[in-house]
């Protein structure tokens, strides 16, 4: 106790040179929980979106199927099995037929995937209940990015043309009958959803899919030959992947904080040492152990921390709670970053976020207190009287 009340008396009489080393230390407090707040919020809204846009409970894919190389859509086909016919009319699985065109946009040339999906489907949040449209024209739904890209709206009518199951080419003008907005550009950019069974059609593949949908409720499905199952982890590992890597990035900031305010710390303990040597010396002369010693300059750079999380606290209680309750806005160039990014990011901030921040930064702060203090079990207290030390 004697330790703590004179490393506390020690702190508060260095005045201002202590609490600059506490507001430095206090923003790094900050800085490092919003940041880690901000990469996980967008995890889970990544995570989150994926799921309900793309992948549900999870996929089958046929066994030729390889969403990173365009050259096995041309084999990626297969009659669903007789043991899915249940799940699917009672909407836990809900198949997707995936096909290779070309679209002549205002008399332009471009490569898209053809998606042919239940207009009836509830699995995934894709609006297809516009598919349901009759008309003579082949109905197609695309999201907001390909609107962008290819300059087709509601109603416009745009050609065209595949090459079906037997290397034969055909082509047929498509009507634009609904529009979506998502996060996920996977299923957005390059990419017309058609009624599935009008797909089939065109293909002639009657009865054949590319990749069955799950639901997300943790139903047990069998394995059947042909058809492999990607579970949620392996779907969503691309998105772990790259929030990790954002991560290591940002532990660069975290260590260029904490280098800076453990350097203001570092240099406040030297210069208190060397200031106060004749104080030193006459305490250890007076009974005072040097491990004493160093335990007291210990604990007053220890303190810092414990000061600099009552000061972040102050104003960055009320700061973080705002950004995680409006969210913070992204740019619109995100669109192009090619993973679902939302237009507003709600930060998430963790109790064990905070609690091994504040340890973290205790402990370095520890650390590079005892560092200098170090020097004082060499000390003479004859030497440190007469204001000499080694």
């Amino acid at each position: 106790m004697l330790s703590l009340k004179l490393a506390w008396r020690n702190l508060i009489g260095a005045g201002l040179r202590t609490w600059l080393n506490v507001i430095v230390l206090s923003i790094s407090f900050v800085v490092i929980i919003w940041h880690r707040g901000m990469l996980d919020g967008w995890h889970e809204q990544a995570r989150r979106d994926t799921i309900d846009w793309e992948i549900g409970g999870g996929q089958y894919w046929q066994r030729n199927y390889d969403p990173y190389d365009p050259f096995t859509l041309v084999d990626s086909h297969e009659l669903l099995p007789a043991e899915w016919q249940e799940q699917i009319a009672s909407n836990t699985l809900t198949p997707i037929l995936v096909s290779q065109a070309t679209i002549y946009p205002q008399g332009r040339m471009q490569s898209v995937l053809l998606k042919g999906i239940e207009p009836g489907q509830t699995i995934l949040k894709l609006p297809t209940e516009n598919l349901a449209e009759v008309s003579h024209e082949i109905p197609v739904m695309i999201g907001t990015r390909m609107a962008e890209s290819t300059k087709l709206n509601i109603d416009d009518v745009v050609t065209i043309r595949w090459r079906d199951v037997n290397e034969t080419f055909d082509a047929a003008e498509a009507k634009i009958v609904g529009l979506f907005r998502t996060n996920v550009p996977m299923i957005d950019i390059g990419q017309l959803w058609i009624p599935l069974e009008r797909l089939r059609q065109m293909m002639q593949m009657p009865g054949e899919a590319t990749i069955v949908v799950s639901s997300p409720e943790k139903v047990k499905y069998a394995d059947l030959t042909g058809w492999t199952f990607r579970d949620q982890k392996y779907l969503l590992s691309d998105i772990d992947q790259t929030i990790a890597q954002k991560q290591v990035g940002g532990s660069i900031i975290y260590v260029i904080l904490l280098l800076l305010a453990m350097l203001a710390i570092f240099d406040t303990q030297v210069l208190s040492i060397f200031r106060r040597q004749r104080e030193i010396g006459t305490q250890i002369a007076l009974g005072m152990t040097r491990g004493q010693v160093i335990r007291l300059f210990t604990l007053e750079g220890a303190m810092h921390s414990i000061l600099a999380a009552g000061v972040a606290a102050i104003y960055g209680i009320p700061l973080l709670s705002l950004q995680a309750k409006y969210g913070i806005a992204m740019p619109e160039n995100t669109d192009d970053y090619g993973m679902a990014i939302a237009e507003t990011i709600f930060p998430v901030y963790s109790i064990g976020l905070i609690i091994t921040t504040t340890i973290v930064i205790f402990i370095t702060a520890t650390i590079v207190s005892f560092i200098p203090a170090r020097k004082i079990s060499r000390m003479k207290p004859t030497d440190a009287i007469r204001g000499k030390i080694n």
